[in-house]
Order: structure tokens, then sequence, then C-alpha cells
């Protein structure tokens, strides 16, 4: 195991090297109150961040993309309709999709509007919390906004079930996170508390997940190489920080200054399968 914990936070640090290096353009149909935030990290951890939500040119923009995120955080009918269009020209391309299924499980529309992209796109990855992931999966969740409330079950479980449901990866972010595509399973131990402090740091970790993946076929490989990444940076951030404002400004600087030696020395990634 330690072998294994080794060997992947050698590849995370290297994909990270590599998505300086190439500066992958990542599409995202996102989330109106993190656009900032989202917008920011994408370029902290090395790539280029575009916002286009406009059905007449999400096509154009996806034939440009090397990733394309589909974030349910402010959604509307016509906003679904776009994430399809983008994602239908993502997948003739095969660049990899990002969904984050922000609040499903909290009203129908959400969850319907996530089951939908699910149904009609080849999705790569599904970055969710608890209740969102266990929603989809069909599993018992209580969601309270877009916030996961119910935590009683097994995660590991909720996320092997999400990935063999849906025929991808789900990366389910938490106090530990687990990546897995059905059958392989990652853990993530990184992060620090004010994480979930800050408004929009999962939605941030769906923008560094969609850049990793742009660079690096392996799905497990990406999402838990950018969860580590990212979590690393929380942790390094918060001990600057008396509090989530000065937090916020931190997590920006750690993961644009983060070297690959402190990422391969403290990335906490467990791997099974």
């Amino acid at each position: 195991m330690a072998n294994l914990m080794t060997d992947l936070a050698s590849r995370a640090a290297e994909i990270m090297t590599r998505v300086r290096a190439t500066k992958p353009l990542v599409h995202h149909i996102t989330n109106f109150v993190v656009m900032n935030e989202t917008a920011n990290i994408t370029l902290c951890a090395g790539a280029l961040p575009v916002m286009a939500h406009a059905r007449q040119e999400v096509e154009e923009m996806a034939g440009a993309a090397h990733a394309l995120v589909l974030n349910l955080g402010t959604l509307w009918p016509e906003q679904v309709d776009a994430m399809l269009v983008a994602g239908r020209r993502a997948n003739v391309r095969g660049i990899p999709i990002v969904l984050d299924p922000v609040g499903a499980g909290a009203t129908r529309f959400r969850t319907e509007s996530a089951q939908r992209l699910l149904e009609q796109l080849a999705v790569s990855i599904i970055r969710g919390n608890f209740a969102e992931l266990a929603t989809l999966a069909g599993h018992e969740a209580t969601i309270r906004g877009v916030e996961s409330v119910g935590t009683s079950g097994d995660p590991t479980a909720v996320a092997i079930a999400c990935a063999r449901k849906f025929r991808c990866v789900a990366a389910l972010t938490g106090r530990t996170d687990i990546v897995s595509d059905g059958f392989r399973v990652a853990r993530i131990a990184n992060g620090h508390e004010l994480m979930g402090r800050v408004t929009g740091t999962g939605c941030m970790s769906t923008s560094v997940t969609a850049a990793y993946a742009a660079v690096e076929a392996d799905s497990v490989v990406a999402a838990a190489s950018a969860l580590a990444a990212f979590g690393l940076a929380g942790e390094i951030a918060a001990q600057g920080a008396p509090g989530p404002g000065t937090f916020h400004v931190h997590l920006y600087d750690a993961l644009a200054q983060m070297t690959e030696e402190v990422l391969r020395a403290a990335a906490r990634i467990e791997v099974a399968g």
C-alpha cells in the first residue's frame, strides 16, 4: 500500500507540472455564485478558464477546449440545454466532461437535470458531496440547500455505486475524498476544515479536477491527483490564516506556488483495487 501511495503521489506531481506546461483550456458552464473563484483557481492550477454559457456559442467553445465543466449551482432550463449542446460536442471530440451536480437531491429540477445530463452525455467524472452522489446513485441522503447534512452511509459504497451506475469515475469529496471507477478506489486524506467555511471550494475542486483530466487520460488518477493537490493547498493556506477570509486568499497562493517536491512528499493517497 505504501508503494502505491508513493507512486500516485509522484504521478500527481507530474500531472501538476504537465498542466502548467500545456495550459489546457477548461470551458465552464457554471455557477454564477463562485464563477470568479473557479476561474481564479483554474489559473492557479496552471490551466486557462473560459466561462461561456450562451446556447449560441457553447458548441464552438467546447470545440476549442481541452475539458468541459458542467456545474449545476445556479440552474435554469436554458442552461441545461446549453450544457447538452456543449457536452455532445465534447463527446465527439473525446475531451473529458466533469459534472458537478450541485444540490442534486435538494429539488426535483436539480436531480432530474443531473440525471438528464448523465443519461445523454458520456461524463468522465462526477465530482460531488455525499448527498449529491448518494441521490444520483439511488441511496438515501439528506441535503439542505446545496450542503450535505446526511452522511450516515458509507462514502466508499456510494462512490462505487455511482461510478458503476453511470459508467464513469465518481469523486466524492468530504472529510476524506473518495475516487472510484466502480472497481479501483483511491482515498485522499488531504484538506482542512476551513475549506468548508469558504463558499465554492467544492466548485473549485471540480475546476482543478477538470484541469488535471485535460492532460491525464486515466480519470481515477486525474481526479485523485487534483483532489490531493487542492486539499494540500488547503492545508498550507490554513497555516497562515486566522479565519476564512484570509484563508481564501492564501488558498490561491498555495496552489499556484506548490512544487512537485511538496506535493510528492505530502499527498496522502491510499489506493485499493
